[in-house]
């Protein structure tokens, strides 16, 4: 997994880089600017930059430094440079100026770059110039905004709106290096003005910023620069993100001489059914991602007017009853129980909630708790019960985790990974909060974050089949955390795959689509 650090880690590792490594900072330069050419190079595809015009708009730290050695490469490739100096030349960190001083050289003897010593000197010249692309080498991680919407000062503003405007009207190509400027690096919150990049190329490690937030509007298609810090110095990194590699280690293929028995017993509870309407649809759904996972057994547990629709929707399910006998004789049986699709909010509904998380048989079992047994949880007050239980998983949506926590879905959403952090420490459990990324935290360990996925995601029924998915990887020997963490990788890799039109796929096609994922992670169709 990819380290995400915040900018104090991503200091931490620079400054371990350089001291305790011998890596110059003037040396980590060069490769962030020629990483940034060659990722340039890309973007151009089979154009040469021969003859294109560039623009860079450089701050005074080792950001600006970047664009100096970017400036360079481009210069030696043929192609013209602008650079625009935000700030006095003098106030250049030790390592930029020394970059800044070769420009000059190139300079002297008449190459093709113009360098403007201000926003106001540059204005004239650049405003109605047609640039290929346009460089954001303003502020990176350094960068600290105190909330949303806080205003920025002069002249790293002008250099923004420069940028922006640029962009705007020429249509040219902006790429920010390590952040768009004017984005907070830990918490994606953005400043008035910020960048509007449609690449960023963000050094060594990812940024939490990139992710929260602001951050995804802002930073168009990101990549991670390979700089030369070794990998190890983000190893304490408080979040990692969950890729591919991790759901495949997560996900427990059925040995050759196994039995149904063996592969993952899962009880769902879920659904609801009376004279105003059902929701049998979201047992269908769980049920049939947990099969589609590979459960080697699934029961669920609906009002037995929904039996025949179950059977019809998962024939591989077996059906039991609402009955307390035979609830406590398969919870006994089971590896994983999943409680909450579809099964509603009246006051028996919020009774069984109650009464299972309380169960010490269910006390010993994988948990997760998903949808309405959230809501029970809030409404009866359970969250004590359910402390230090560290096989418990609960999997809310902002609006749920703040019912539960009482804070607001607005305080969710500008910090989830704070949040959940701490709701994880504090009550002893695990937390899937569902999200851009999602968040999953441990009482101690590292956060997970996901990002697969996209708004094919954004429909009801989706976070049925999620739940379903992560039932089955605990069942089949999963600790509850990483299951949910694999499950949410493997989910958003399901709605990629369902349907080319991304807004026009249904839970359904969701859940339809875990074979699909599966298949394509193991290569099973070589």
């Amino acid at each position: 997994m990819r380290p995400v650090l915040t900018a104090q880690e991503m200091q931490s590792a620079d400054r371990a880089a350089i001291e305790r490594l011998g890596i110059s900072g003037r040396c980590l330069m060069e490769l962030a600017g020629k990483e940034c050419v060659r990722v340039l190079l890309e973007q151009l595809g089979d154009q040469s930059p021969e003859g294109m015009a560039f623009l860079v708009v450089a701050g005074k730290g080792n950001n600006g430094g970047d664009g100096f050695v970017i400036a360079r490469h481009l210069l030696n490739l043929g192609a013209a440079v602008d650079l625009v100096l935000l700030y006095p030349e003098q106030a250049c960190a030790e390592d930029a100026a020394g970059n800044l001083r070769i420009l000059r050289g190139y300079e002297a003897l008449d190459q093709p770059i113009r360098i403007f010593e201000s926003h106001t000197e540059a204005l004239p010249f650049v405003s109605e110039q047609e640039y290929a692309v346009i460089i954001d080498a303003m502020s990176g991680t350094g960068l600290r905004i105190e909330g949303p919407g806080s205003e920025l000062r002069s002249p790293l503003a002008e250099g923004i709106e420069l940028v922006n405007a640029l962009g705007e009207r020429t249509g040219a190509l902006t790429m920010s290096i390590d952040l768009p400027s004017g984005l907070d690096a830990t918490s994606g919150h953005a400043a008035l003005p910020s960048v509007a990049a449609d690449i960023t190329l963000t050094m060594a490690f990812m940024k939490r910023g990139l992710l929260l937030n602001e951050g995804p509007e802002l930073c168009g298609e990101v990549s991670v620069a390979e700089i030369s810090i070794p990998p190890f110095l983000g190893e304490d990194a408080g979040a990692f993100l969950v890729d591919e590699s991790f759901a495949a280690d997560h996900f427990a293929l059925r040995p050759e001489s196994s039995s149904k028995h063996m592969n993952g017993r899962v009880l769902i509870i879920a659904g609801s059914s009376s004279g105003s309407g059902s929701m049998g649809g979201a047992a269908m759904l769980s049920a049939g991602a947990a099969v589609r996972t590979g459960a080697g057994y699934v029961a669920v547990s609906v009002p037995l007017a929904l039996a025949m629709a179950i059977h019809l929707s998962v024939p591989e399910a077996v059906v039991i009853s609402r009955e307390p006998e035979t609830l406590r004789e398969k919870i006994r049986w089971a590896d994983a129980i999943l409680i909450g699709p579809g099964l509603g909010r009246d006051s028996d509904a919020l009774d069984l909630v109650e009464r299972l998380v309380c169960d010490p048989e269910a006390a010993a079992k994988k948990l997760i708790l998903d949808a309405d047994a959230l809501f029970a949880v809030a409404e009866r007050g359970l969250l004590e019960q359910l402390s230090d239980r560290a096989e418990v998983v609960m999997t809310p949506h902002y609006g749920e985790f703040a019912r539960i926590t009482g804070l607001s879905a607005e305080a969710v959403a500008a910090d989830p990974m704070g949040v959940a952090r701490d709701f994880a420490s504090t009550y002893g459990l695990n937390l899937l909060l569902k999200g851009n990324p999602t968040v999953i935290a441990t009482p101690t360990g590292p956060l997970l974050l996901n990002t697969s996925g996209t708004e094919a995601l954004a429909t009801a029924g989706t976070g049925d089949v999620l739940s379903g998915i992560a039932a089955a990887l605990a069942a089949k020997g999963e600790c509850p955390a990483e299951a949910a963490a694999a499950a949410a990788w493997f989910h958003g890799r399901a709605g990629d795959l369902a349907g080319d039109v991304s807004s026009l796929v249904s839970a359904t096609m969701v859940r339809d689509s875990i074979r699909s994922a599966i298949e394509e992670v193991f290569h099973f169709e070589d």
